[in-house]
C-alpha cells in the first residue's frame, strides 16, 4: 500500500521547494567587515583573503556607496594600524583623530544611514598583537578593560552607533556600558563578542592588521588565556548571559561554521539577537578550494550561510557578504 503521505511533494520543483523554505536569506543579514588603512588610492589585497581588500579612507567612500547600494545596511570597521603608532597600552586607539574615528566619520558622511559598528580591542593597537596590556607574562585584565571604555567612548564620540568590544575581558561589557551612559551616550549600542574561541582560524585576519601575537620572551604566544578552550559549550552560556546582564544588546559566537552547536545553545537561551562571525579562516578555505576545482564557490557559499543562520544567527558578518547578495539579486 502507498502511503498517504509523500514528503517528496513538497520537493518536486524549485517553485514548491521555495514556498516551503524553512531559512531565507537576505541583504539585511548580513553585517560587512571592511579594512582600514591609512594613506591615499589604496585598494589592497588581501594576499591570504582572495577578493578581499583593505581600503584608504578616501576609497573607503566608493566602497559604503557600493555596500549601500546592494542593500547592506551594517559594517564592522577594522584599522591597521602603522607600526610606529603601537605601544603595550594601545596609547594610539585613543586618539580622537586616529584612524578608526576617522573612518567612523567617513562612513557616516557618505552614507548617513549606514549602521556603523567598531571593532574594540587592543590587537591592532598593541606592539606585541595582544588584546590586552601585557605585564610579567601574562595580560592585565583590570587595566585592559578601562582602556576599553575610553576607546569605545572614543568611537561613539566620532559617530559610531554601536561598539563591538572582542577582547574577552573579564567585565569590559558593564565598564563600557557605565562609560557610555556617563557621558550621555546612552542610544550607542554595544555588540559583544561573549563567546569567541582560541580558533585556529583566525590567521588571514591577523594578516590583514598584522595582529598576531608577537614572538617576543615573556609574551604569551597565544590567546588562549582569555579566548575560550575550544572544546567548552557550557563555559559559552556563562559568558553570553553575564554580558546580557552587563548590558550587552548583541551577543557573538566566533567563528561560525564549527560553532553551530553553540549558536543554537545560545539562541535558545537568550532573547537577545545572536551573532555570528564567519571567520577569515572560513573565507580563505573556501576561496582556495574553489581555485582548485575542488569545490562550487557560489553553492557552497549559500550551504554555510544558511546553515549559520538556520542555526539560529539573527545578524552574519561575513566576508561573504557583498558575493551571497550579489547572487541571491541575480
Amino acid at each position: 500500500m502507498y502511503p498517504l503521505k509523500r514528503n517528496r511533494r513538497l520537493r518536486t520543483n524549485d517553485s514548491i521547494r521555495s514556498l516551503v523554505r524553512e531559512t531565507i536569506i537576505s541583504p539585511n543579514d548580513f553585517l560587512v567587515p571592511l579594512f582600514i588603512v591609512e594613506g591615499k588610492g589604496i585598494k589592497q589585497e588581501i594576499p591570504s583573503m582572495p577578493n578581499y581588500y583593505r581600503f584608504s579612507l578616501d576609497l573607503l567612500e566608493h566602497e559604503v556607496k557600493e555596500i549601500w547600494k546592494l542593500g547592506l545596511k551594517s559594517v564592522l570597521l577594522f584599522v591597521k594600524v602603522p607600526d610606529n603608532l603601537k605601544d603595550n597600552k594601545g596609547t594610539e586607539a585613543l586618539n580622537p583623530n586616529g584612524l578608526m574615528q576617522r573612518a567612523i566619520k567617513t562612513v557616516k558622511n557618505v552614507c548617513p544611514g549606514m549602521l556603523v559598528m567598531t571593532d574594540v580591542a587592543l590587537d591592532p593597537y598593541s606592539s606585541f598583537g595582544h588584546d590586552g596590556i601585557v605585564q610579567n607574562g601574562k595580560i592585565i585584565n583590570d587595566g585592559t578593560v578601562d582602556i576599553l571604555a575610553e576607546m569605545s567612548l572614543s568611537h561613539a564620540q566620532a559617530g559610531a552607533d554601536f561598539v563591538a568590544p572582542s577582547d574577552m575581558m573579564d567585565g569590559r561589557i558593564l565598564a563600557i556600558r557605565e562609560a557610555l551612559e556617563n557621558d550621555g551616550f546612552t542610544d550607542t549600542g554595544i555588540m559583544s563578542y561573549s563567546a569567541k574561541y582560541a580558533s585556529a582560524f583566525y590567521g588571514p585576519f591577523r594578516d590583514a592588521l598584522d595582529s598576531a601575537p608577537a614572538n617576543i620572551k615573556d609574551v604569551p604566544k597565544d590567546k588562549k588565556s582569555y579566548q575560550m578552550d575550544y572544546a567548552n559549550r557550557f563555559e559559552a552560556i556563562r559568558e553570553t548571559e553575564m554580558d546580557i546582564d552587563e548590558g550587552a544588546d548583541i551577543v557573538m559566537v566566533k567563528p561560525g561554521l564549527c560553532y553551530l552547536d553553540i549558536v543554537r545553545e545560545i539562541k535558545n537561551e537568550v532573547d537577545v539577537p545572536v551573532a555570528v562571525y564567519q571567520v577569515s579562516g572560513e573565507y580563505s578555505m573556501l576561496k582556495a578550494a574553489a581555485e582548485k576545482g575542488w569545490l562550487d564557490h557560489d553553492a557552497v557559499m549559500l550551504e554555510q550561510i544558511t546553515a549559520i543562520k538556520r542555526a539560529g544567527a539573527d545578524v552574519i558578518a561575513s566576508y561573504f557578504a557583498k558575493d551571497v547578495v550579489k547572487l541571491i539579486n541575480s
